[in-house]
């Protein structure tokens, strides 16, 4: 399984909407920040990949056929050399708005 689709927006601008829809498309599973979380161990190797800015991007992500929200949005460009036939899609949101949530969410927990 090789990844199809990278995610290049940052967290906060409908990442999990954008995970959600790529599942009702197929294409999943769909690499999150939600899986770092679950996965402790995968953050010692995002760590390393954003000192040294390299990484084995195929075992990092061995088994996910898309990385949305952070890290991977990080490292699209990194992906997208290491995965050239995935489609890289932006979310945007205004910086206000964008703001807001990641305070009333990431910054009140």
């Amino acid at each position: 399984m090789t990844l199809q689709v990278i995610g290049a927006g940052f967290g906060r601008t409908g990442t999990l909407s954008l995970k959600a829809a790529l599942a009702t498309l197929g294409i999943a599973p769909c690499h999150h920040m939600v899986q770092v979380a679950a996965r402790p161990e995968q953050a010692p190797r995002w760590s390393a990949a954003a000192r040294d800015g390299a990484a084995d991007w195929g075992a990092l992500l061995q088994g996910f056929r898309a990385a949305v929200d952070w890290p991977a949005a990080a490292f699209w460009r990194e992906l997208s050399v290491a995965f050239p036939h995935a489609r890289v899609i932006l979310t945007v949101r205004d910086a206000t708005s964008w703001y807001a949530s990641f305070r009333d969410t990431i910054l009140e927990h």
